[in-house]
């Protein structure tokens, strides 16, 4: 664990088993790929006809909505003054097959035939045309492994566009429901609510559609309410998805670019006056021997004791 932690050996090795599965895995999946081959080529040419007249009117529909978002973004952006400060948009996308669907209570997971080479990247955006399905978490050089927004691993941070109450969408183990444990059981939320994508946490942008809340339970004794969403995405339907590129045309607009602190001069500092250099130590002159004073003569002795003396 240690040596993993450090140098990342258990991904190496994750991306070298996936390259080697993702061949058997793809032969797993041929018979149905197959059978739906098959089936395609059977059908008749008035009912291509039709099903390619339908998917141009869907696709134009789509469009048209496309730019009615866009549009509505552009005027709630000027309208709060911030004409620089859009919403993001994708750059670019790439269409991926499902190849192989792992929907359990434990596992909500898909595998598309999209990787490394692609220019796929972990954690990046799945969508389909009706909402966020998910985002890559394990890629290969060929594949990638996709999470689904009803894996109990998941959460996605969204907010509700009625309210703008912000909360987060947790999976259920369930491809046909979400959950929302964090909303107090005063919250503003009802069935029919649209869950779109908040913007927290840098993953997916806001404003892409989620789910919508299908059933709300408040008990008077719990203090946040029981709220349960149907994500939009067909996740059990689905046979591609698109993998999407955002561009944040915030990261390059100048007006609201972090500006550096401005420079502070540094204050003046007192520079101490240099210390006098001491002058070279000189030898002190030897002192000069002075001779003892001379003693004082002897005074005299007193007359008295000189005659005693001299009898």
């Amino acid at each position: 664990m240690v040596l993993d932690q450090r140098g990342g050996w258990l991904n190496e090795a994750r991306f070298l088993l996936q390259a080697a599965a993702y061949p058997l895995q793809l032969a797993v999946s041929s018979p149905s790929a197959a059978w739906t081959w098959i089936r395609q080529s059977m059908q008749t040419r008035e009912a291509l006809r039709a099903e390619n007249e339908s998917l141009r009117i869907r696709g134009s529909a789509l469009a048209l909505r496309a730019l009615n978002y866009e549009a509505l973004a552009h005027e709630n952006a000027q309208l709060r003054g911030l004409s620089h400060a859009l919403p993001p948009i994708a750059d670019r996308w790439l269409i991926a097959e499902i190849v192989n669907v792992e929907l359990t209570t434990l596992r909500q997971r898909l595998l598309v035939n999209r990787g490394t080479t692609n220019g796929v990247f972990a954690g990046q955006a799945v969508l389909d045309d009706s909402g966020l399905l998910g985002q890559t978490m394990h890629i290969g050089p060929w594949s990638a492994e996709v999470i689904l927004v009803t894996d109990p691993e998941h959460a996605v941070p969204v907010q509700i566009e009625r309210t703008g109450l912000r909360t987060i969408a947790v999976g259920a183990g369930n491809e046909g429901t979400l959950a929302l444990p964090y909303l107090p059981a005063n919250a503003d939320v009802k069935a029919g609510d649209l869950l779109v994508t908040s913007g927290l946490g840098g993953v997916f942008p806001p404003g892409y559609p989620v789910a919508r809340v299908a059933e709300v339970h408040r008990d008077a004794v719990q203090p946040l309410a029981q709220v349960r969403a149907v994500p939009l995405a067909r996740i059990d339907r689905d046979r591609e998805v698109a993998l999407v590129w955002f561009n944040d045309e915030r990261t390059r607009n100048p007006d609201i670019q972090p500006q550096p602190a401005p420079h502070k001069s540094a204050p003046a500092v007192a520079t101490p006056a240099p210390a006098p250099v001491p002058a070279p130590a000189t030898a002190a002159p030897a002192k000069e021997k002075t001779a003892p004073p001379p003693k004082a003569p002897p005074k005299p002795a007193p007359v008295d004791e000189a005659e005693d003396e001299v009898k």
